[in-house]
This record gives C-alpha cells, sequence and structure tokens, in this order.
C-alpha cells in the first residue's frame, strides 16, 4: 500500500458558482417580515378637529354620556345598537355635531368604540368633551 502525497488532482473544467437562489430566498423573507411587522405597528387614528366655542350649533341636544358599563343620550339610558337610531330623530342632518362626554372613568377604548360606531352610522362631526 503506498500514499502520495502532494497536490490534489487539478479539474479540467470551468469552475462551477455558487447558486444564489438560497440568498435571493433570504432577502424576500426578510422583505415580508419587515412589510408585515411595519403594518402590526401602524396606529389608527381618529380625526379631531379644535372646536371654537359652540358657534353653528343647531337642533335639540345630543349628548351622549359614555360610561364604562352603558350609554346615554340626554340623560336617558341607551344601548350602542339603539344609539344610532336615536340620534337620527335629534339631528337635521347626518352633519350635525353629537358630542361625546365620557363619564365615570370610562376608558379611551369605549370611547373609539362608540365613535366607530357612530361613524359607521354616518355621523361624522363628533366632539369630545371631558
Amino acid at each position: 500500500m503506498s500514499f502520495v502525497f502532494g497536490p490534489a488532482p487539478r479539474r479540467d473544467g470551468p469552475r462551477r458558482r455558487p447558486s444564489l437562489t438560497p440568498m435571493i430566498d433570504v432577502v424576500f423573507l426578510l422583505l415580508i417580515f419587515f412589510m408585515l411587522a411595519a403594518q402590526i405597528g401602524r396606529d389608527a387614528s381618529l380625526s379631531v378637529a379644535a372646536g371654537g366655542g359652540g358657534e353653528g350649533w343647531s337642533g335639540p341636544p345630543r349628548l351622549v354620556d359614555i360610561a364604562p358599563a352603558g350609554l346615554a343620550l340626554n340623560g336617558r339610558p341607551v344601548s350602542l345598537e339603539e344609539l344610532p337610531a336615536a340620534l337620527g330623530r335629534l339631528v337635521e342632518a347626518p352633519s350635525d355635531t353629537v358630542v361625546l362626554r365620557p363619564v365615570d372613568g370610562a376608558d379611551v377604548q369605549r370611547l373609539i368604540d362608540v365613535a366607530e360606531a357612530l361613524g359607521a352610522a354616518g355621523f361624522g362631526a363628533l366632539a369630545v368633551v371631558e
């Protein structure tokens, strides 16, 4: 048995280039990851306009008290499902202002839920007071 030590045998052909497919796959996976991460970090927003001293008010009062356990329209208890219909009887047009007032420690999410429900019903002019 004899061993020959020396340089490795040489191939006579073109060198094989490494495949770029795995690297491209990793780049696309990173792209998708960062696109999804950007969507998760996006916050929803409500448009709030700074109001003046109450100019332009017309019609009967439209005050919605938002409590943690329920709602009241002008002091009378009402459910979230009944609120758009009850407000519809008090406004001349959907663009009339509706005043929202959180009471008894109502959290911001409850206020947003009521505002979104009213926005979906077509009431666009909402004012939030303390």
